[in-house]
């Protein structure tokens, strides 16, 4: 049973005296405002954008020449390598597959972790419905024009932006007009394709086309996918109404074998605990952007868009029900079946006065889902893949549904030339249900309805002040919250752990989340090549919707009264004319700050506490350091032309460690007999090696290097129960042993690839 503190907003009072400091001394004090030459976007509908040095936060912006340079595969692979305090969790062992992390708050494509970020593709929130989940294969990575970051629990942005908003903008036929061809192939059996062609339609008109696939064996055993993506967008200049319509289609398959046994690890890192886990998913999206300029100060933008998306997985698990001879079968083959529709619409005007940019938006969002779940029993055969014996049965069938209807406002004030004040809100109003269609039609006996309405008004201000030419002082106090998704109703009973994403139980009910977060920092430059930046942030969350795992796979969703995560973001960079090199540190502390019971069996303390009298239960006290998220993280990158044509660059990223899952109270300890593991992943650091030649203007050749120094290291992990000896081989349940499962990181590989332009 859950002990909970009381929430309170115990940043109020230093926030409002912060930012009244800063507005006190602006306004003693005059100064000449910095020429804008960066505009980012600071609300969800694409429309009229603020200049980056008024954003009260440290936000980061990427470029398509940025990613390009890097040669990131995907957005999670450009994120841990570029931004600082993002790191991967490589919990499924696929690229496609990573846990994104960013000061503590997560986006990912797995069920059952919790989602903290919310993500936009033109102004469609592309959080999955079902679960919040990203899944950053239906990313087209082709056409992205640029992506920025904007951290902090914005409530512009809407549900789940309880520490940062990431908004992806695409590419158009007016921007990016030529036509380009890319292969690549390298370790793994990697070979991918890219086609990208943009063109003028006439005087008013533009075309833009990106396809593209990726197919790899893996460099785990029995772990091949394929990517293949397709997006079209066209529209027009009409004066002063501008439109265009998008159409992202995916369809992919994805192997993710997951964690593995330190001792099997040791053995050999390329083998899987069990197999296969399969993912497939079909997706497409129409997406439409319309802007009007009413007049010289006026500004009219809307987004609509129909999305459809169909998702079944495939997981051979261990029986853990295995008792011969009562049980004889070892496996358990898992399917499930999700189809979910989305539409919605957001309108929003924009009005731009003297000293003035007021922007109210309203957006309507619903969905559908559908999720059945099949198990059937069989063997493992020698490979440790399920071969099922018995004809499936369905274990749940529910449907759910979702609709958020939001009114927001955004406004910037320039106090002073030089000093801006942003006030922001955003009034969301959430209602989610499910329907236990198994119990309905088929007689399960289950107990999966349930329903819930979440209201809440988020505030927002702050303050950004040009001090000089080359500095600029904010400051920020933000609100967001994020309400639970059908899955998590459905997901909720101790008593009953869901095998996810497999699986659903009877549904307690849940809080909605609900983050604050405090922002103070600094930027601008010490030489004209050379910019800084430094930020400091607290975020708290009350009601803290968690995940708290009693296995590999099994668990429940429920709030965990208060959990925080605070920081200090520092960052270099400087450009000469044919070397650039850029450095970043971030410090992460981020705790449980209310007192809990959970269920952990794989950690040594469980049943030791007074307070906790459940099996196999450890006592979370305030103060204990959430698992899966690194401390110190510090990335250095440097990019050099040699000669005309040429370019080299390096990638450093190095972490501290982790605490795993199972180990939430930080006290777990090996024993070497019923007990083993650390509790912990170490640190570990990370070098690639890039690099480039172009012998025409129109021929590009390139390669990269991942892994230079071969580093083995893991980032994530879990503590749970090995049911095999070293080599692989299932061992009597009497021998099963607690052990801990570590997310191996990826060997050394190489990439040569080549880029053509018409």
């Amino acid at each position: 049973m859950n002990t909970i503190r009381t929430p309170r907003w115990r940043l109020q009072p230093l926030a409002l005296a912060s930012l009244t400091l800063i507005a006190g001394i602006a306004q003693a004090q005059s100064g000449q405002t910095l020429p804008s030459v960066e505009v980012v976007g600071a609300t969800p509908v694409p429309g009229i954008g603020v200049p980056k040095d008024q954003i009260p936060s440290n936000v980061q912006t990427l470029g398509d020449k940025r990613l390009r340079q890097t040669q990131s595969l995907n957005l999670p692979d450009a994120m841990t390598t570029l931004m600082p305090s993002a790191n991967v969790n490589e919990v499924q062992g696929n690229p496609y597959q990573m846990d994104v992390n960013y000061r503590g708050f997560t986006a990912s494509p797995l069920l059952g972790t919790p989602q903290g970020l919310s993500v936009f593709q033109d102004g469609v929130r592309i959080n999955d419905p079902f679960g919040d989940v990203v899944n950053w294969d239906l990313v087209p990575r082709a056409a992205l024009a640029n992506l920025t970051l904007l951290p902090g629990s914005n409530p512009v942005f809407g549900l789940n932006t309880l520490g940062g908003a990431l908004t992806l903008q695409t590419k158009s036929g007016d921007s990016h007009p030529g036509t380009e061809v890319e292969l690549q192939a390298g370790s793994f059996k990697r070979f991918s394709g890219e086609v990208t062609h943009g063109r003028r339609l006439g005087e008013t008109g533009h075309l833009f086309l990106a396809a593209s696939m990726f197919d790899e064996d893996g460099w785990r055993e029995y772990s091949p996918s394929k990517v293949k993506q397709l997006f079209v967008k066209g529209g027009q200049h009409l004066g002063d109404l501008s439109w265009s319509l998008s159409l992202t289609h995916a369809n992919n398959t994805l192997i993710g074998n997951g964690l593995l046994p330190e001792s099997m690890l040791e053995q050999n890192r390329a083998q899987v605990y069990t197999r296969p886990d399969q993912t497939k998913t079909k997706m497409t999206m129409l997406a439409l952007n319309a802007s009007y300029e009413v007049s010289a100060t006026h500004q009219l933008a809307a987004t609509a868009y129909v999305r459809r998306s169909r998702t079944a997985t495939l997981n051979g698990d261990l029986n853990d029900d295995y008792d011969p001879p009562t049980v004889t079968e070892t496996g358990v083959e898992n399917r499930t079946k999700t189809h979910q529709r989305g539409e919605g619409l957001a309108l929003q005007s924009t009005h731009r006065l003297a000293s003035q940019q007021l922007t109210v938006g309203v957006s309507i969002d619903r969905s559908r889902s559908n999720f059945e779940q099949t198990e059937a029993e069989g063997d493992l055969d020698a490979t440790r893949a399920v071969v099922p014996t018995d004809d499936p049965e369905v274990d749940a069938l529910i449907s759910g549904k979702s609709r958020t209807t939001s009114l927001y406002v955004h406004d910037l004030i320039s106090l002073q030339p030089n000093l801006q004040l942003t006030l922001s809100g955003r009034y969301n109003d959430t209602r989610v249900s499910t329907v236990d269609d198994g119990r309905i039609t088929l007689g399960l006996p289950t107990t999966l309805d349930g329903e819930g309405r979440y209201r809440k008004f988020n505030p927002a201000a702050g303050l950004t002040w040009q001090a000089a030419p080359t500095l600029t002082l904010f400051g920020s106090l933000s609100q967001g919250n994020r309400a639970p998704s059908p899955i998590e109703l459905g997901c909720s009973d101790p008593a009953n752990a869901c095998v996810l994403p497999n699986a659903l139980q009877s549904d307690p009910p849940l809080k909605q989340v609900v983050s604050r977060t405090l922002e103070l920092g600094a930027r601008g430059k010490f030489a004209p090549q050379l910019q800084w930046n430094a930020a400091l942030f607290h975020t708290v969350n009350s009601d803290d919707l968690l995940f708290i795992s009693n296995g590999l796979a099994a668990g429940y969703f429920t709030n965990f009264g208060r959990t925080q995560r605070q920081g200090l973001e520092l960052g270099l960079a400087q450009q000469y004319s044919s070397f650039g090199w850029s450095a970043s540190y971030s410090y992460l502390r981020a705790t449980y700050e209310s007192s809990a019971c959970i269920v952990a069996e794989g950690n040594s303390t469980a049943e030791t506490s007074a307070a906790c009298t459940g099996d196999d239960e450890i006592e979370v006290r305030p103060g204990n350091r959430i698992p899966g998220l690194p401390q110190h993280s510090f990335k250095l990158g440097a990019d050099w032309q040699p000669a005309a044509g040429w370019s080299v660059g390096t990638q450093l990223r190095a972490y501290s460690g982790q605490f795993v899952r199972g180990n939430e109270n930080n006290a777990h300890q090996p024993d070497g007999v019923d007990f083993n593991g650390k509790g912990r992943v170490g640190g570990f650091a990370v070098v690639d090696m890039t690099a480039s030649w172009k012998p025409t203007a129109n021929v590009e050749l390139f390669g990269k290097v991942s892994n230079l120094f071969d580093r083995r290291y893991g980032s994530a992990g879990i503590l749970g129960e090995n049911a095999f000896d070293a080599a692989g081989a299932i061992q009597a349940p009497a021998d099963w042993r607690a052990e801990q499962f570590v997310g191996p990181g990826a060997p050394r590989a190489a990439w040569l690839g080549v880029r053509l332009q018409f």
